[in-house]
């Protein structure tokens, strides 16, 4: 039976102010291939996020694929509404979370958003979308029954806060995962500090500051993803999900469906393992000034090439995002390093200029030009103590409003 939860009606919801995160506007790619960035009007759909009742299956697909299900604030709340309704469902046993259409789960957010607060002079309001959407990381981490997400296609940013940090993370042939904040001078959020801080070796740092983009195996391989199944046998996953004969735990489950559907199957090989010797040598520096001189010093071709993608980045973003990495190792939980990420994104938004350069070199002029200050690394870098006082400022920066009440 399909039952869909009315609260989550989208055109029967009036919006605020607030809503203007991604707003129906479809997405285009940057030249980088990376950053997904949401542009011109498109038309509304009926809802933009539905969720129904299949079996024991609570079932939401984010439902906007002309913007590749980018996030704003009525979807954010429309999800944490039907996690809210199915938590105490005793008819509801497991989760699944996918997105509408065949190139991307979750694209993130909407950066142009984030730069008309700030060119506005109210920066303190793009507060009111990051706190929503952490609660939501930290919710969808915590929550009591399992939550499965098919992270099919493009899933970057504010969609490996959705993914990352599911019970069961699911990749196919298709997808295509990244953090690439600092390819418009921010900082990795959403949990994201946490989970690269736990890829192997110095995966987390390299992918991190580079904002490379990284497919199935590699995934699985940095700790961003659980399981591989081709994308033809999603529907089976799904309907084995729905119509499975109830096993004794959340884990025989899974297990089980993914026998019925065909998944496990084995990927590529991962070539971020094939790297490894050349960024745990270079990622490991203490510096981001360093990490480029090492990686100068590689005789690989990829190094050099992530050397010269380092050189066209906004040298604070890079410095606070080594940090951030680095500090959420240390950190005793999701939540702590959603509390880290909180700050350092306000302090982008309420004092850094790279951020709203960024954005206005990837998106508004889109001359991909942009004039970071300071302009390069090198002037970072001189004394070191540069990079150190940058990164000291932005971790001792505190919210006007905090995260957690």
């Amino acid at each position: 039976m399909w039952a869909v939860l009315p609260i989550l009606a989208e055109s029967a919801r009036p919006r605020t102010k607030h809503a203007r995160w991604a707003r129906d506007r479809p997405v285009e790619e940057t030249a980088g291939g990376n950053v997904a960035i949401v542009t011109e009007a498109a038309p509304p759909t009926a809802s933009d996020v539905l969720a129904r009742a299949v079996g024991g299956l609570g079932w939401l697909t984010l439902n906007r694929p002309r913007a590749l299900n980018a996030l704003d604030l009525g979807m954010i709340d429309a999800i944490a509404a039907a996690l809210d309704a199915w938590e105490h469902d005793t008819d509801i046993d497991i989760v699944l979370l996918d997105g509408a259409g065949d190139r991307g789960f979750c694209a993130g957010g909407d950066v142009r958003g984030l730069y008309e607060h700030i060119k506005a002079g109210d920066p303190e309001e793009t507060g009111v979308f990051f706190r929503a959407e952490y609660a939501l990381n930290a919710r969808i981490e915590e929550y009591p029954k399992p939550i499965v997400v098919f992270a099919d296609g493009i899933t970057m940013g504010g969609g490996i806060g959705l993914a990352g940090h599911a019970a069961i993370r699911i990749v196919t042939e298709r997808s295509k995962l990244a953090m690439p904040e600092t390819r418009i001078g921010f900082t990795p959020d959403v949990g994201g500090t946490w989970l690269l801080g736990r890829a192997p070796g110095r995966i987390g740092e390299y992918l991190a500051l580079t904002g490379a983009s990284i497919d199935a195996a590699d995934a699985l391989y940095a700790g961003l993803a659980d399981h591989f199944v081709p994308s033809a046998n999603l529907d089976g996953l799904r309907d084995a999900l729905a119509t499975r004969a109830d096993p004794s735990s959340p884990t025989e489950l899974i297990a089980r469906s993914l026998s019925l559907s065909k998944g496990d199957e084995t990927p590529e090989p991962p070539s971020l393992a094939a790297q490894r010797d050349w960024i745990d040598d270079a990622f490991a520096a203490d510096t981001v000034a360093e990490i480029v001189e090492r990686l100068r010093a590689r005789p690989e071709a990829a190094a050099s090439a992530a050397a010269d993608v380092l050189g066209e980045l906004s040298p604070t973003g890079l410095a606070v995002t080594l940090e951030a990495v680095r500090r959420a190792r240390d950190l005793r939980g999701l939540r702590a390093a959603l509390e880290q990420e909180y700050g350092l994104v306000m302090w982008f938004a309420t004092t850094q200029p790279d951020l709203v350069e960024g954005i206005r070199a990837q998106l508004v002029d889109k001359d991909r030009a942009p004039r970071w200050q300071p302009a390069t690394i090198a002037e970072l870098a001189r004394g070191t103590s540069t990079q150190l006082s940058t990164a000291a400022s932005a971790f001792a920066y505190r919210p006007a409003t905090a995260l957690w009440g």
